[in-house]
């Protein structure tokens, strides 16, 4: 069986009515047991990937103030960002069953890709929350099995790419569903350099005299330690993480996966959209997180720059100069960007002693600019010939 939907039929109309109307038309036209790559009606393609976009969205609105709620009380199992988190897996699971048991809107590869991915996460909730109960906090955001929830997220988006890439028709609404999508995914993949995002506010915060954490979370932490509340058991769970990850991170993972975007979407700007989506909506949650009460965090505004660096290369006529190109032009604009911020005071936190970023290893440039240019030259054609792949 080809990779390839079969022609979608265009005769089905649309139903008129709301979600709920149009679900209950779903289930009595076409819940049917189907392989993969199923003919699927154009209305029904766009329910279910409108479906998927408010799914992730519950799951990144809960994941964002998961980790605000962390660098303030203790864990919970059943803390409000868990719940609103788990409303997106339920949903992401319903529409996961329903790909694979009609085989609408998705082919073999983008179903295998989001069964993988949301067995993965379902594998490490109940391994992290006893990771938990054996480690004690788990400090990092970098720790064994919240990458298995990052990596299995992660999996189910690049399914739903790819499900949409391959089911749905050329025009404005599939780019920007795209964009959407990848935005989604660089959320994801992001996710874990919060971590510094958070702590380094967290440790100055604490050297002021006015800790975002309650007390108890402050004594947990150190008695992780065996030690009394003071600085190193303030460091020790606020910044963990070596000060080198943080831009091979930001700058360097994200611009290869912008640079996957990019090819993919086929759109001139579509890099530095998608990370632009991303920081505006960091920036839109951050006054609501610390509105009520939650600690801040610094917003990686030099992500809009690797996306324009990105972008940038890809305007070259010549594909083969885009790689080493591309790299340096990351390299400069992504790290001159961060060095940027961070020489900046965030003025709405009233505190100009404090940073607007976190620490960082400068010495990670000539890494990310060899690192970049030599996983460019295979990435890009790869990502093209998934592209090549969707109808036209």
């Amino acid at each position: 069986m080809t990779d390839q939907l079969a022609a979608v039929p265009a005769s089905e109309p649309a139903p008129h009515g709301g979600p709920v109307t149009k679900t209950r038309v779903f289930f009595e036209r076409h819940w049917q047991r189907r392989r993969p790559g199923r003919p699927t009606p154009d209305w029904v393609v766009s329910f279910i990937y409108r479906t998927w976009l408010l799914a992730l969205l519950f799951k990144v609105v809960g994941s964002s103030w998961d980790m605000s709620w962390h660098f303030m009380w203790i864990r919970d199992d059943f803390a409000p960002p868990h719940l609103l988190n788990s409303v997106g897996t339920v949903m992401v699971c319903a529409l996961v069953i329903i790909h694979t048991y009609t085989g609408m809107g998705c082919t073999r590869r983008s179903l295998r890709l989001m069964q993988a991915g949301t067995v993965t996460f379902l594998l490490a909730a109940p391994l992290d929350v006893l990771n938990h109960r054996i480690s004690g906090l788990d400090l990092t955001a970098w720790s064994p099995t919240h990458a298995m929830l990052y990596i299995g997220t992660a999996v189910m988006i690049l399914g739903a790419i790819d499900g949409w890439l391959s089911s749905s028709k050329p025009g404005r609404t599939r780019t920007l569903t795209l964009v959407a999508l990848w935005a989604f995914l660089l959320e994801t993949v992001y996710f874990a350099n919060g971590q510094q995002e958070y702590g380094i506010l967290a440790l100055r915060a604490w050297e002021r005299g006015e800790p975002g954490a309650e007390q108890s979370l402050l004594q947990f932490a150190a008695d992780d330690l065996g030690r009394a509340v003071d600085r190193e058991a303030v460091i020790h769970f606020a910044l963990p993480i070596p000060d080198w990850v943080y831009p091979l991170w930001g700058i360097g993972v994200m611009a290869l996966l912008l640079i996957a975007a990019r090819a993919v979407v086929r759109v001139r700007w579509t890099a530095t959209a998608v990370a632009g989506a991303y920081v505006a909506y960091r920036a839109a949650i951050w006054p609501l997180l610390v509105g009520a009460g939650f600690p801040p965090s610094t917003v990686p505004f030099y992500l809009v720059f690797v996306g324009l660096a990105v972008d940038l290369a890809f305007l070259l006529p010549a594909a083969r100069s885009r790689a080493p190109i591309g790299a340096a032009l990351v390299t400069a604009l992504g790290f001159g960007a961060l060095w940027t911020q961070a020489q900046l005071r965030p003025w709405l936190l009233g505190d100009v002693h404090t940073e607007s970023a976190p620490p960082v290893d400068y010495w990670t440039l000539p890494v990310v600019l060899v690192g970049v240019g030599v996983l460019w030259l295979v990435l890009e054609p790869y990502a093209t010939r998934l592209r090549a792949d969707a109808p036209r």
